[in-house]
């Protein structure tokens, strides 16, 4: 039996990247890659993009992967470096990163270093994470400009807060700061995530980073990935491992959470929380069996979930396929029932769920 599977459409993956340089056709694209490629699968992914112009990464353990795994393309720290001794590893990997305060500035000013490392001056002009602030990009531009350990090309970047929302004044504003701190600097520039890249045209810059949508999933309120022209990369499904029958008033699962309101069948599907399915995800959140959606009943269990069939369903039996989420059942609205972000069920993939990949 082929129990919780992530079925992972490399065609759609390279689709999704055509889709962003159909959109943003004069930027270089950095493909993000951080969290095991949204849960999608570091390496295989990379190996898939060879359109993309350069990798993006949080972590250097992750960047680290990505050598291991034969990726020779450029490769950017998000996060930049947490140790001075990071400087080297970064150094011999080629390796580029982002520098966000004085601690990573002052390691590189002092490093002794064979070679130089190219440098991505993260501004912070609104969303308060990571980034200098305003009133600190002139100093830490020229310091980047005088160190012989940095690469003579600096690049400038800066991230939106609210770029999934195309009324929110608050980009307007962020976009402004921006443009009025690097509009004398001859450095290249990127700004827009996959929100900013769908809503924002005008931030593109020589560089766009997107990450969710090339996975196929909306990054933007109120538009399915379809009305973006995205299809989804990854589809997770199991089986039908019983059918039963409840009667009226019932009680399934743990606490009793649901009863029947008349008699019924349940087809118990093999998938939950232990394999990343959301344990908040509430009643009525749709399982696809067979090309037809049925409810999601009871509380989610680590290894099953209940569905209500109906009481004279003989069409659904045990091996037959569940689909949680894919090109047919959008994970934004699962997403929605269980109260959290694609971002979240995506990265939440266990290592119990196997793995298949389709060219």
């Amino acid at each position: 039996m082929a129990l919780a599977t992530a079925t992972i459409d490399f065609s759609a993956l390279r689709a999704n990247l055509a889709r962003v340089k159909e959109l943003a056709p004069n930027s270089q694209v950095m493909a993000v890659l951080k969290a095991n490629a949204y849960g999608h699968g570091l390496v295989p992914i990379a190996q898939q993009l060879a359109g993309a112009d350069a990798f993006a990464v949080a972590r250097i353990e992750e960047a680290l992967a990505l050598r291991t795994g034969g990726i020779t393309k450029p490769i950017v720290l998000l996060e930049g470096f947490f140790k001075a001794s990071d400087i080297d590893i970064m150094l011999a990997n080629n390796f580029q990163t982002i520098v966000h305060d004085e601690y990573q500035l002052a390691a590189l000013e002092q490093a002794q270093l064979s070679g130089q490392i190219k440098v991505w001056l993260k501004v912070d002009t609104g969303m308060h994470r990571l980034g200098v602030e305003p009133q600190q990009f002139e100093q830490f531009y020229q310091r980047l400009k005088g160190c012989a350990n940095v690469h003579e090309q600096l690049h400038l970047m800066t991230h939106f807060a609210c770029a999934d929302e195309l009324e929110n004044s608050y980009n307007q504003t962020q976009l402004a700061t921006f443009t009025t701190l690097v509009s004398d600097k001859p450095a290249p520039l990127c700004l827009a995530n996959s929100a900013a890249i769908i809503n924002y045209p005008q931030s593109h810059g020589h560089w766009v980073r997107p990450g969710l949508m090339l996975y196929g999933v909306s990054p933007v309120q109120g538009k399915t990935s379809s009305e973006l022209g995205l299809q989804p990369v990854m589809s997770l499904t199991s089986e039908v491992i019983a059918v039963r029958r409840v009667k009226k008033g019932e009680p399934v699962g743990y606490g009793g959470h649901w009863q029947a309101s008349a008699d019924t069948q349940l087809a118990v599907v093999a998938i939950g929380y232990g394999d990343g399915y959301p344990r908040h995800a509430e009643n009525g959140t749709p399982v696809l069996i067979n090309g037809r959606r049925y409810p999601l009943v009871g509380r989610v269990s680590m290894d099953m979930i209940s569905v209500d069939i109906g009481a004279d369903n003989q069409s659904v039996a045990v091996g037959d396929d569940a689909i949680m989420w894919g090109a047919e059942l959008g994970i934004e609205e699962i997403a929605s029932c269980a109260s959290t972000i694609a971002y979240e069920l995506l990265c939440n993939i266990t290592p119990r769920v196997t793995y298949q990949y389709l060219n």
